[in-house]
């Protein structure tokens, strides 16, 4: 198995590489690469060291599969020319998932559409893939008519460069500038740019990947995403309308039998998901389960998942541990 891993400089390139070893899947032969400017560095690999390799040197190569955490834009000119080398190409970035030539995958969720038609997956947007994660068996059930949703995103979902930045605000140092105002100390209401109804590219990823993977092209969602000072992961508060009435013994019971989602819900002894607590961890978090009185079969929940985990890297080499177990990549 030769694995290319396209951004392996990269925040989510990186935990991308320690899961390849964590997780044991099949590597022979390592591809990292990333941009003209790092190539020859090195790094290490299962105790190993490898140098970064081109782009083009990476497609000459021809790997067994490619997983793609670059930017959209580098995604768009590079991914289709490593698929005609023929690579399965896994992507991380925005660029293909409102395609509707590909697949926009959840394993646990949608995973069994997975066939040998698919050599470009798309990886859904973090505060996507844990929301369905929690969400998508509720709708199995009782099915949703309606959520209202606010994100708690950390700041490591931006990149290095935000990091950096909150590192620069907190110890007085002038320096780059990920966002147009300091995040130390600060929540900002903005993740990525705002489109021409006032909401950003983010709110509308949670409405536009939620149709797409549960295949509910009328979904009602509004969201709020905020970028907020933390590392460990994002948050989500979801407010969900059901069209059939629940009850939250069967809510839990669901939840807690969901496999990937672990139940945290115990306000007697103060247990509810923390960023602190699901940083570096692969499974999605879900508490403050209760009732909304307010409004016919409502739900309150809050979800939270670390965004380089299961909100990009996991979730990315799940697809390929599927399709490998599915012999759609040998």
């Amino acid at each position: 198995m030769k694995v290319a891993v396209v951004g392996a400089s990269g925040m989510v390139g990186q935990v991308m590489l320690e899961l390849l070893e964590k997780r044991n899947f099949p590597v022979d032969e390592l591809l990292p690469v990333a941009s003209e400017r790092s190539v020859g560095n090195k790094l290490t690999f299962k105790g190993k060291d490898y140098s970064i390799v081109s782009m083009e040197d990476a497609i000459k190569a021809a790997p067994d599969v490619a997983l793609f955490s670059a930017g959209g834009d580098v995604s768009r000119e590079y991914a289709p020319k490593f698929v005609a080398a023929g690579s399965v190409v896994i992507d991380n970035s925005s660029a293909w998932r409102m395609d509707d030539r590909y697949k926009l995958v959840i394993p646990e969720i949608n995973g069994n559409l997975l066939d040998d038609s698919d050599k470009l997956i798309a990886n859904p947007n973090c505060s996507t893939i844990q929301l369905l994660m929690a969400v998508a068996p509720l709708h199995r059930k009782y099915g949703i008519a309606r959520m209202i949703i606010s994100t708690y995103q950390s700041m490591t979902g931006t990149g290095v460069k935000a990091v950096q930045q909150y590192e620069n605000e907190r110890d007085g140092i002038e320096g780059d500038k990920a966002y147009p105002y300091p995040i130390y100390q600060n929540c900002l209401p903005q993740c990525d740019v705002f489109e021409d109804n006032d909401y950003t590219k983010e709110e509308m990823k949670l409405l536009r990947e939620s149709r797409k993977i549960l295949s509910e092209p009328e979904l009602k969602v509004s969201a709020t995403a905020v970028r907020v000072p933390v590392v460990g992961g994002h948050s989500e508060s979801v407010n969900i309308t059901f069209e059939n009435d629940f009850n939250i013994s069967g809510v839990k019971e669901i939840l807690s039998s969901t496999p990937g989602v672990i139940l945290q819900d115990d306000p007697s002894n103060l247990q509810y998901p923390m960023p602190l607590e699901a940083h570096q961890k692969d499974e999605v978090f879900v508490g403050r389960i209760r009732r909304d009185d307010t409004a016919p079969n409502s739900l309150n929940l809050w979800i939270v998942a670390d965004n380089l985990r299961k909100g990009a890297a996991t979730n990315a080499i799940q697809i390929a541990e599927l399709m490998t177990q599915k012999d759609l990549i040998q």
